[in-house]
């Protein structure tokens, strides 16, 4: 199958599939007589693999060490259970973070008059701090 219609399945852009590709993080597709690139079912699934780690925020690394617990019928799901487990905790502390921003967004805003006088608080507390 084309690099297009893989992208098209997958929902990943051609240039991502072909850098994944350049990176190693997929097996490179075998190529035509023509130089067209011909991917497999095989690294259809492995894309889509790669595409739905990467929305719940795993990074290529992580990708990587998935992709290699997956292809591995002997891997120990404590394994894969524990990366996972170290996302959620990432995703937790990034939660935590852009909760203490919106607070201090809020309090910021709650203190500007939002007025026509040039004096505002907002500018006051960056400027303290």
């Amino acid at each position: 199958m084309n690099i297009s219609k893989v992208a098209s399945r997958t929902g990943l852009t051609s240039k991502t599939i072909r850098y994944y590709e350049s990176i190693g993080l997929i097996e490179a597709a075998r190529r035509l007589d023509n130089g067209y690139r011909d991917y497999s079912e095989q690294q259809l699934q492995e894309l889509k693999f790669v595409q739905q780690a990467r929305v719940l925020g795993f990074s290529l690394d992580e990708c990587r060490e998935l992709l290699e617990l997956n292809r591995n019928k002997q891997r120990r799901s404590a394994d894969v259970k524990k990366i996972a487990g170290e996302k959620l905790a990432d995703v937790e502390t990034k939660i935590q973070q852009l909760q203490a921003m919106k607070s201090g967004l809020c309090r910021l805003i709650e203190s500007c008059a939002g007025d026509e006088n040039p004096d505002c608080s907002i500018l006051t507390a960056l400027s303290d701090q």
